[in-house]
């Protein structure tokens, strides 16, 4: 029960449900509601479908490149506290969100269900690098389906906050949704910081 909370924070505070659903709304202003829902839908299930792939092929990419896991667990968490820096201190740096030319180009399209809201918004590097962490971690496979339980549990409340985003925003407000990722980024800096800790145990045979 614990690790299935484990895994489901760590999943919930990378994707950020509540934080993508704020800028899915500011990215599709002029949009219907239906064709925003459509969109909703659509995203979330590309997004899903890719993290499912990291999740399930991670460790063979790894071992086609050499990289143990070990490593990848250092370099995957110093990733997911580079999010964290992101979340706790509201930037835009282009990893957590979408760059200035992203959003550019999101503004002059009809559909932004892929392109960005799948990638990067959803299934980001932070999304991915967690997924395949926690993959790693997981020993059995009934282990494994805990993870998989919990990435299916938080996509479907990023669905929810993604169809309810008008009301999210309403609720919330800018200052309510940066309070909420904020609290969520410093959870994530703990959670990126664990990881790291066991790479360098396991890389220095410290158990």
């Amino acid at each position: 029960m614990r690790q299935t909370f484990y895994d489901f924070v760590t999943l919930f505070v990378t994707v950020d449900p509540l934080g993508t659903a704020m800028m899915f709304l500011a990215l599709t202003p002029h949009v219907t509601v239906a064709h925003r829902r459509n969109m909703a839908l659509r995203g979330t299930i590309v997004a899903t479908a890719i993290i499912l792939a990291f999740a399930l092929a991670g460790q063979l990419l790894l071992d086609m490149m050499g990289i143990s896991l070990a490593a990848f667990r250092i370099a995957g968490g110093l990733l997911l506290f580079l999010v964290a820096t992101d979340m706790v201190f509201a930037l835009h740096s282009g990893i957590r969100g979408t760059t200035i030319p992203e959003q550019e180009e999101a503004a002059h399209s009809r559909d932004i269900s892929v392109f960005p809201l799948a990638i990067p918004l959803l299934a980001g590097p932070g999304a991915l690098a967690a997924i395949m962490l926690l993959m790693g971690r997981a020993t059995t496979w009934a282990a494994e389906g805990r993870v998989l339980a919990a990435l299916v549990a938080v996509m479907t409340l990023a669905l929810i906050a993604l169809l309810a985003a008008a009301v999210v925003a309403r609720f919330l407000g800018i200052t309510g949704a940066n309070v909420v990722t904020r609290v969520l980024g410093v959870v994530l800096a703990a959670l990126a910081t664990q990881f790291v800790i066991d790479g360098l145990r396991e890389s220095f045979g410290l158990g």
